[in-house]
């Protein structure tokens, strides 16, 4: 039999709770369904590092933070490790290809890929004044340069920020917004692909990060219903305030209901565009032969305990889909355990049957996806960085822990009976023994860290945080 096919489907900023197949009652996603009953579905899938850069370098590695070093957001810091996940299935004799975001530095960097045609949504490192030519992103970034060719002003002229919450419909022709930039070249690298070798094909979407600009249609999706409102914790602050490094939230119920509306229709466009690439697949005659793979790195709280955007623990920023089908996997398959992007690596490595690298920190997802009852990690280890400052958090499969380094403040989840967060269980005496079971799993993974974040034998709170650490492998 040929050598398995990889297609891998990532989107921006996706919550992982917004799949109709994981029970949200108003996001409508027809085709990510379907591939989630054809294969397997991780219910507890995370990101470490819940914002773009960090987080992909989890996925393009398959290192946990500790070992990629990007353990909170930096531009501008060069990418170079040894193994990749598109390099080697390019050594492996794949053809491989990337459309759509890598978030890489320089912005070229193919990171293995033979071939990438690149829409990093907008960057605003790569535009401030003294930015080299061969970097800026008008000329870099082939969606831009594409449809500055066309005529049609850059993406934020529609007044709507690329970090807000503001949403309004995409004003131009639908088959210029880029998610269906990325659904097109996906379709085209199938039809003009080399049939004599076996292909990996990254389709990486911008969206729902903001701006939230889906076309009309799918903003009519949502106009006339009841959205469900965020979960708001009892230890919330009471009032709309900023997540790390986001602007102010909205206390406006009706622009929260705006920005409801466009991150659903953002989300619904890609799972239409998603459902295209199948299409093309299935015509290939290559569905059966195909690892499909879709994921997030990260999520977006979206009002969440009054709180916006990414880089926080909770559940509407950290926890991500995770769905795969493709050769062995048992349709249906829903598992509990906690999984996350660093394990997406040698999953695929290994239903390819390419030798995974001794670097790689990540567990193939296989024996899970198959059905079978196979030893796996009792909890991972998430965290991230920002203004000198980190927050740190050890999840399971049933609770979650977590550490604000600044001021030594924590919390404790019991997400098995509260799976939106909304008590804080840090005070209850009967939960005190398995809070201290996951603190002392948090200070075991943070020993020898240049931080100072533990000693050891407890945690240490207000030592000087970094987003890159310095003694990693970058």
């Amino acid at each position: 039999m040929a050598r398995p096919n990889v297609l891998l489907f990532m989107a921006d900023q996706f919550r992982g709770d917004c799949l109709g197949v994981d029970g949200h009652p108003d996001v409508k996603t027809p085709f990510l369904d379907t591939l989630a009953l054809r294969g397997a579905r991780f219910a507890r899938a995370y990101s470490a590092t819940p914002s773009c850069i960090p987080a992909r370098a989890g996925l393009m590695t398959g290192m946990c933070p500790r070992h990629h070093g990007r353990v909170g957001y930096q531009d501008g810091v060069p990418w170079r490790y040894e193994n990749t996940l598109a390099g080697c299935f390019t050594r492996a004799g794949y053809q491989t290809k990337c459309v759509g975001k890598m978030h890489v530095h320089p912005l070229r960097n193919r990171l293995g890929f033979e071939d990438v045609e690149l829409h990093d949504g907008f960057l605003h490192y790569y535009r401030r004044p003294g930015t080299p030519a061969c970097e800026s992103q008008l000329r870099a970034d082939d969606y831009f340069y594409e449809m500055q060719g066309l005529g049609h002003k850059d993406v934020t002229d529609t007044g709507i920020d690329c970090n807000g919450s503001v949403a309004r419909p995409w004003p131009y022709a639908e088959e210029t917004h880029p998610t269906r930039w990325v659904g097109d070249r996906a379709v085209d690298f199938l039809r003009r692909r080399d049939r004599d070798h076996p292909f990996f094909l990254m389709a990486s979407f911008v969206r729902p990060h903001p701006p939230f600009d889906a076309p009309q249609c799918f903003f009519d999706m949502y106009r006339g219903m009841d959205l469900r409102r965020p979960p708001i914790g009892d230890w919330a602050q009471k009032t709309a305030s900023r997540a790390q490094g986001s602007p102010n939230g909205i206390a406006d119920p009706e622009l929260l209901r705006e920005a409801q509306i466009g991150y659903y229709a953002c989300i619904t466009q890609i799972d239409h565009q998603i459902g295209r690439v199948m299409e093309q697949l299935l015509l290939e005659g290559e569905l059966a032969n195909t690892y499909v793979l879709f994921l997030a790195d990260h999520g977006e709280l979206l009002g969440d305990h009054n709180l916006y955007r990414k880089s926080l623990p909770y559940e509407g920023s950290a926890r991500v889909p995770l769905l795969i089908a493709g050769p062995g996997v048992a349709p249906g398959t829903v598992s509990q355990a906690p999984v996350e992007l660093m394990d997406v690596m040698p999953t695929l490595l290994d239903g390819c049957g390419i030798e995974i690298p001794a670097s790689v920190d990540g567990k193939s997802l296989l024996p899970l996806a198959r059905g079978e009852d196979a030893p796996w990690r009792e909890w991972l280890h998430g965290e991230h960085a920002w203004e000198g400052y980190s927050v740190q958090y050890v999840v399971t499969g049933r609770d979650k822990y977590v550490w604000f380094s600044r001021d030594g403040r924590e919390q404790y989840f019991d997400l098995a009976a509260d799976p939106q967060e909304t008590h804080d269980r840090i005070a209850d005496p009967a939960c005190r023994e398995r809070i201290d079971q996951l603190r002392r799993a948090l200070i075991a993974d943070l020993v020898g860290r240049e931080e100072g974040y533990t000693d050891g034998e407890r945690l240490i709170p207000g030592q000087p945080g970094r987003a890159v650490l310095t003694s990693a492998a970058l």
